[in-house]
């Protein structure tokens, strides 16, 4: 008994390694597709949505899972469908604005955000550590911004706002109860919901533009299967194994996959500020999930 419990947390333990390390990769495959200039953001968020649905919807039907759902949970399930599209929208719009590495670890501040609200409006134990943790996430950002040159007030605005949207979307899935529906179908409706915003909001402004070449379409369909399929599907299996503390503190790593992917990929600047911006944030979420943690145990 004890060695399966002992397999069980290693598994579970790898799966969230997994799935923080392939969030971190959004840049990977989003910033190319912008930097080659013939495909939009809406129809690149469309794209990332609508694969992202049929692949988790295929995965479901292979494994028999019922996707019924009644008028409550679709209306539900929709209103978090438009935070969660939302967040990736301003992250993406962010990426062209500043480098891909710091406005995904500005984005990592959402679990800071979570508890706050948690705090505030559902009447969550208040805790010191939890303000001072904020201080320090605002220091980390401060320092990540103003290490040179001329701050982009605009990037660094955009990439707040998917703090906010994701921050609702996460406190919206733990106390609008469908949480308790099957986390395949969850998914499936929420990146439905997306895709149909962005063919909308794509007809509105660009059209749904046609993938061009072969090197956008590998890229596209990487950035829906690998930070979207990939990494909701580990995220789940990981938070069935160890729990979700353990998990979120191991989504610690997707920052650092992202500012690694903008140095090396893309050659983005860091410096010894940067790094330092870098740790205080990782450190503030740390220190947020263990003590949310603690609490609940």
């Amino acid at each position: 008994m004890e060695k399966v419990q002992r397999n069980k947390k290693r598994e579970g333990i790898i799966y969230a390694l997994v799935s923080s390390s392939t969030f971190g990769l959004i840049p990977l495959f989003a910033v190319p597709v912008l930097m080659m200039g013939t495909m939009s953001g809406p129809s690149i968020l469309f794209y990332r949505f609508g694969l992202g649905t049929l692949l988790i919807g295929l995965i479901g039907l292979v494994q028999g899972k019922s996707f019924r759902i009644d008028f409550r949970q679709g209306t539900k399930l929709t209103v978090l469908g438009w935070f969660y599209a939302a967040t990736a929208m301003w992250l993406l719009e962010s990426y062209s604005m500043i480098p891909s590495g710091i406005a995904t670890t500005i984005h990592f501040l959402y679990p800071v955000l979570v508890t706050l609200i948690m705090v505030t409006f559902f009447k969550e134990p208040k805790s010191v550590w939890i303000f001072g943790a904020a201080i320090v996430s605002i220091a980390g950002v401060a320092l990540l911004n103003w290490s040179g040159g001329k701050v982009n007030y605009e990037g660094i605005a955009t990439v707040l706002l998917t703090v906010v949207t994701y921050a609702i979307y996460i406190v919206g899935v733990n106390k609008s109860g469908v949480d308790k529906m099957d986390p395949i179908p969850l998914t499936f409706y929420v990146l439905l919901s997306g895709a149909l915003m962005f063919a909308a909001y794509a007809e509105m402004t660009t059209g749904i533009e046609p993938i061009q070449d072969w090197k956008t379409g590998i890229n596209l369909v990487l950035l829906a299967l690998v930070p979207t399929v990939v990494s909701d599907l580990t995220l789940v299996m990981a938070v069935k194994r160890v729990g979700s503390t353990i998990t979120s503190v191991l989504g610690s790593l997707e920052p650092l996959v992202a500012v690694l992917v903008g140095i090396i990929h893309f050659s983005e600047p860091f410096s010894l500020k940067s790094a330092a911006g870098l740790v205080l944030i990782i450190v503030a979420v740390t220190v947020v999930i263990l003590k949310s943690g603690k609490r609940e145990n």
